[in-house]
């Protein structure tokens, strides 16, 4: 309604302009407001806040149960052979041997005839 209004003074503005100055100035226009308006429609979401600090650090938790003993391993694996040992050392001269007898029968050695 505002608006036609307006319009309707514009339209005898430019009329009274076009027409020769003999006619009287036009009587000012009194606006009257009209009824409000409706309620605007909700404005957008606002952006997501900045994240909060972080809380402080917690307490120490109790120290856990321990553990049960582990079972005992394998037996090891047989060990590598020796190396052979070192030469023994020379052996003690034998004990001297009994005295031979002295004077025996005697042996003659007759060459065989042809």
């Amino acid at each position: 309604m505002k608006h036609s209004i307006l319009l309707a003074a514009l339209v005898t503005a430019a009329a009274l302009c076009a027409c020769q100055k003999t006619v009287p100035p036009p009587q000012p226009t009194i606006i009257v407001s009209g009824p409000a308006g409706a309620p605007g429609a909700p404005g957008n979401t606002g952006a997501p806040g900045a994240d909060g600090s972080n809380g402080a650090m917690g307490n120490a938790g109790n120290d856990g149960a321990n553990g049960k003993d582990g079972t005992n391993g394998s037996n090891g694996a047989n060990g590598a052979k020796g190396a052979a040992g070192a030469a023994g050392a020379p052996g003690n001269d034998g004990s001297k041997g009994d005295t031979g007898k002295t004077g025996g029968d005697t042996i003659v050695v007759v060459p065989a005839q042809k």
